[in-house]
């Protein structure tokens, strides 16, 4: 039996829940030792640590040297040594491997893809721990975002690539009546190609979640990948790039089709990224490269997810406490280092209607400190919620916020239960006027959110319309018990082109997304010119080559 018919059941399965949108999950996220076995996750940490100080066991073209940039948040020596490879070796290996790649058409690429993804969650504590490690997440936040889930949004783009080359036949035959002579009769013969070599540079804070959407979007549609990991995020690429050539190697097709671009410098992967024969790119992160890479990699497609301002708007809630909690737990997770979580929370300057009564905007302030406060008193949810600190840039935004207007609730360092040298900071929440702009329009990524005073409600949704529309986000949420406003909020985010959450008061937060149900990314704003869980997504990484002959 094929790999694709073994692995069927499962295509199926995800196709069916694209078009239904409701929950569906292939891989379990939860780490129960009754599904993933009693010894996963001993033996997912023990392979991980056994890697520390020695050389990645990855052998790819053009090796000149091994290096190891690995810096965990959570201060674990890792100092695993990576093959540095040169640019133009790992481009010419990639396009030796075209040919067979593209000839293998949907079903076998599918099918290979198929196999190696159900091996990659047989891995899920191991690969679980490398996120973790590398990345600052909490250990449940890194089993979840960085095994299961980050699957699910593999599955997905496999199976919204094979959707759209699904609908091309490879050959039909072609009758043209012609009265009463006899009709013209031709065959016609149709190969998905790959557009080239593609180039899918990952992230520091999901290395995983991030990349596999290209990456798998790239390989199911004809185009050999080159995968460039954040320097201070290899291990987990490192791991899914070594199961995927090893699935490779198995059916009897070349490795190269995946490789592993390891470097420090940021100058050999802007060399990668304008490579002629590097057809698309797929970059998560900040503003400046990700402008970068669309002005000068010019030759090919960039899909780019970048920096935005996420903003929740407060007008009013018959959910008071609730609505704090939930908005305290969305700003502390994973000290804001998603690229979904809020950054600008609106609140008209008369203050708000609540099942409480009303609130002044300095009280709600207030309450929102102590909601913090009170979700990080335990130290157990403070490593588990917090996470650790990803970077010392984003540990010198938390020490100017306090600058930048009146501090509400100043961030502070708490110590992990577990590893002592863990950077942990709580979120800092700075007050600003809506005259501010300067500050609040600009991102700053991690814990820190900004507390703005608004004219009135008509003028947060005034302003999260404009701000957006010209600096980007990914989520918008909003509060009110008024419907007419909702409607009003409803038609900003259809205007900025951007996800709404509404009243959000349960285990649902405004930076989570589902896979298979939720739109990541409308591909309409400045912070994401593509999204994820579009069908174009896909469809834009391959063409159509024909040829016709009478029959």
């Amino acid at each position: 039996m094929s790999l694709f018919d073994t692995h069927r059941p499962l295509l199926d399965n995800a196709l069916d829940a694209l078009a239904a949108r409701g929950y569906w999950s292939a891989f379990p996220e939860t780490p129960s030792p009754k599904v993933y076995g009693e010894t996963a996750a001993a033996d997912g940490q023990a392979a991980v640590m056994a890697l520390a100080g020695k050389d990645y066991p990855l052998h790819q073209p053009g090796e000149r040297a091994r290096v190891a940039p690995e810096r965990s948040p959570y201060g674990v020596r890792l100092d695993i040594r990576y093959p540095e490879c040169d640019p133009g070796a790992l481009i010419a290996a990639a396009q030796a491997t075209e040919p067979a790649w593209i000839a293998l058409g949907p079903r076998g690429r599918i099918g290979v893809l198929l196999e190696a993804l159900t091996r990659i969650h047989q891995r899920s504590h191991e690969m679980a721990h490398s996120v973790m490690l590398t990345t600052g997440q909490g250990p449940m936040m890194a089993f979840q975002a960085g095994g299961p889930h980050a699957q699910d949004r593999a599955l997905e783009a496999i199976a919204q690539a094979w959707k759209a080359m699904a609908d091309i036949p490879a050959q039909v035959r072609w009758e043209k009546p012609q009265g009463k002579r006899p009709p013209i009769v031709m065959n016609k013969h149709f190969e998905i190609v790959g557009r080239g070599v593609a180039l899918v540079i990952g992230c520091a804070t999901f290395p995983t979640w991030n990349t596999y959407p290209g990456l798998f979007a790239a390989l199911a549609t004809g185009n050999p990948v080159i995968v460039k990991p954040h320097p201070n995020a290899v291990l987990p690429a490192a791991l899914t790039v070594s199961i995927l050539r090893q699935v490779l190697t198995e059916q009897g097709l070349d490795p190269n089709v995946v490789t592993l671009a390891v470097t420090p410098d940021p100058a050999v992967t802007q060399a990668l990224a304008t490579h002629p024969a590097v057809a698309s790119i797929d970059f998560t992160g900040g503003n400046a490269f990700g402008q970068w890479l669309l002005a000068n990699a010019r030759q090919a497609r960039v899909y780019a997810e970048m920096a935005g301002v996420n903003t929740i708007v407060i007008e009013s809630t018959d959910h008071y406490d609730a609505m704090l909690r939930n908005v305290a737990f969305s700003l502390s997770l994973y000290s804001g280092q998603m690229c979904t979580t809020t950054q600008n929370i609106l609140v008209a300057q008369g203050g708000i209607q609540t099942d409480q009564g009303h609130k002044t905007f300095d009280q709600v302030g207030q309450d929102l400190a102590a909601a913090i406060g009170a979700l990080l008193a335990k130290p157990k949810v403070v490593g588990a919620v917090l996470g650790a600190v990803c970077s010392t840039d984003t540990l010198e935004r938390i020490e100017a916020s306090g600058k930048t207007g009146k501090t509400v609730l100043a961030s502070k360092r708490l110590q992990h239960p577990e590893f002592p040298q863990a950077q942990l900071r709580t979120p800092a929440v700075i007050a600003l006027t809506q005259a501010d702009d300067a500050v609040y329009k600009r991102e700053c990524f991690g814990p820190v959110s900004y507390l703005v005073a608004t004219e009135s409600s008509d003028a947060s949704a005034l302003l999260a319309q404009s701000m957006i529309r010209e600096h980007g986000a990914l989520t918008l949420g909003v509060y009110s018990t008024d419907a007419g406003y909702i409607e009003q909020m409803i038609a900003v985010s259809r205007r900025a082109q951007v996800a709404l959450s509404i009243n959000l008061t349960q285990d649902v937060y405004v930076n989570q997304t589902s896979a298979f149900s939720d739109h990541h990314g409308t591909g309409g704003n400045p912070a994401a010119n593509a999204s994820y869980t579009n069908l174009a997504f896909v469809a834009d990484r391959f063409v159509v080559v024909q040829w016709r002959e009478h029959a």
